[in-house]
């Protein structure tokens, strides 16, 4: 038996990415940079240490790490990213050129470790999810997302919705180009027995309570894992399912129904985030035939039915230039994600507590939004609709 955890698995640090030579280009998506500049502890505001499982491949680029093919097994990493005192909620300060990391003024992931085997990456794991009070979230990116890319908007949502638990990164195989859509959608399915594989890992941890939040079309490959689980009798994940967030849910409206039926009435918090100017999900329902996708369906109540909460974010500003990352960049938002992440895990009124929250963060909305925002619940017992101020 290893008798650390460094010897349990192979450590790539920046020294190997430093005897990477000949490089005379900027990697767009690299990971691990060839060279650090100082930082002090005061320019430093956090570490956050992001375990990842994964179906994608290597990539042979240097410092890239993981690239957009599909693999063969789930393998699993642990990395390392500090988040400049400089930074602002909401943001990924993300450097110009990624060959040069300075954590002083952006993200900066300066190691990644490697696991050689599933067992290995479970004893680290409970390693964590121990210290961490027993719980864990699990996230899951959406299209047209690279693995540095994945990491960096975890670490920023762990960051700023100041998470405590033991964050996982499930991260499938996106090829990372808009042009890619309908592979990325055949890697999502792909995966779906990756992360059930992985959510099943988060419970032999020890975790006791493992929430769920995805993105667009992680979305999708989330409903369809969960629909599996279903069908194998074990919805709740052995009752540790804690809240499950689907932010922006790229999937048709019909389908997600379907999935819901198989799936039953959600027994714990089950949060669909969706808006009326969330451009990205207008093309991508032109593309799949002109059908209206969850995450800017119009008719809450239709949902609702279902057993969810639906959030309609529609009036709240912030995000990318589509209106597609919302739940992550406006300031207000990823805070009310995080108090719900820090519930106890036994509160049955999560209606209730979700309006008493949102409540709680109107004063400081106009602060962090610069104008009034409308977010309209609805639950599957009524309609609430909440001014913040």
């Amino acid at each position: 038996m290893a008798s650390s955890s460094s010897s349990r698995f192979a450590l790539v640090t920046l020294a190997l990415a430093l005897s990477v030579t000949g490089c005379t280009t900027v990697e767009r998506h690299r990971l691990i940079a060839q060279t650090i500049a100082p930082a002090g502890e005061n320019d430093i505001a956090a570490r956050h240490e992001i375990y990842v499982a994964t179906s994608r491949g290597f990539s042979s680029e240097p410092g890239v790490v993981y690239a957009g093919e599909r693999a063969d097994e789930t393998t699993f990493a642990k990395v390392s990213v500090t988040v400049p005192a400089v930074h602002e909620a909401g943001m990924i300060e993300k450097a110009p050129n990624p060959i040069v990391a300075d954590p002083a003024r952006y993200f900066a992931a300066d190691s990644i470790g490697i696991f050689p085997a599933h067992d290995d990456f479970k004893s680290e794991l409970a390693r964590s999810i121990k210290e961490r009070g027993g719980r864990a979230l699990v996230f899951i990116h959406g299209f047209n997302t690279a693995f540095d890319e994945a990491i960096y908007r975890m670490t920023q949502v762990v960051h700023d919705a100041d998470y405590q638990g033991s964050p996982i990164l499930f991260t499938w195989a996106s090829a990372a180009r808009t042009i890619d859509y309908v592979y990325d959608n055949n890697s999502a399915t792909f995966a779906r027995d990756r992360l059930e594989e992985t959510l099943k890992l988060v419970v032999e941890a020890g975790a006791e309570r493992i929430d769920i939040v995805a993105h667009s079309m992680g979305s999708w490959l989330t409903m369809e894992t969960l629909r599996q689980l279903a069908i194998a009798g074990d919805p709740t994940l052995q009752g540790r399912l804690g809240d499950v967030v689907l932010a922006s849910p790229d999937i048709d409206v019909d389908v997600f129904k379907s999935q819901m039926r198989r799936y039953g009435k959600p027994k714990k918090p089950f949060y669909v985030l969706t808006s009326q100017r969330d451009r990205a999900l207008s093309v991508s329902g032109l593309i799949a035939g002109n059908k209206p996708r969850v995450g800017d369906y119009t008719y809450a109540e239709d949902l609702a039915q279902f057993g969810v909460t639906v959030i309609d974010v529609t009036s709240v500003s912030g995000g990318d230039a589509l209106n597609h990352t919302t739940f992550a960049e406006n300031p207000a938002l990823v805070r009310l994600l995080g108090q719900g992440l820090l519930r106890d895990q036994n509160d049955t009124d999560f209606e209730d507590d979700l309006a008493d929250r949102i409540g709680s963060l109107g004063a400081g909305v106009g602060q962090t939004i610069g104008t009034t925002a409308d977010i309209i619940i609805t639950t599957p017992f009524e309609v609430l609709g909440l001014t913040l101020r």
